[in-house]
């Protein structure tokens, strides 16, 4: 199984979505996700789904657990890179993805953790 990496720069995790994830790889990018918010005090988390090409429900719920766990742990998540027909299948299914912030790439999602006064080196 193939683990998802996390990278930190400054007050924020990035996650790069570069593979399909199944059940147990989702299970252990949240545990590993929560896991260093808590280590590293970390105030934003930007998952970036560029490379996603194909969604489901699976994914949609994926995505806003992580966001409640990472809420919960006080920090905002922030899913970019979302194409259209992706953004168009989870309206279809019904998914709205509450409580989860997006923005079209990754240069606009650390815009809003600006904005949140999350520390940003760039």
């Amino acid at each position: 199984m193939e683990r998802v990496p996390i990278l930190k720069l400054g007050d924020v995790l990035i996650v790069s979505i570069q593979v399909d994830l199944q059940d147990q790889g989702v299970l252990a990018l949240q545990e590993d996700l929560a896991d260093t918010i808590v280590e590293t005090g970390v105030r934003g988390v930007i998952i970036d789904i560029t490379a996603v090409e194909i969604v489901d429900s699976f994914i949609g719920r994926m995505l806003s657990t992580i966001a409640s766990i990472s809420r919960v742990l006080d920090a905002e998540t922030i899913v970019v890179g979302m194409r259209p027909a992706v953004a168009i299948t989870l309206v279809e299914l019904g998914l709205s993805l509450g409580g989860v912030r997006t923005a079209l790439n990754l240069e606009k999602g650390v815009a809003l953790l600006q904005d949140r006064d999350v520390a940003v080196p760039w």
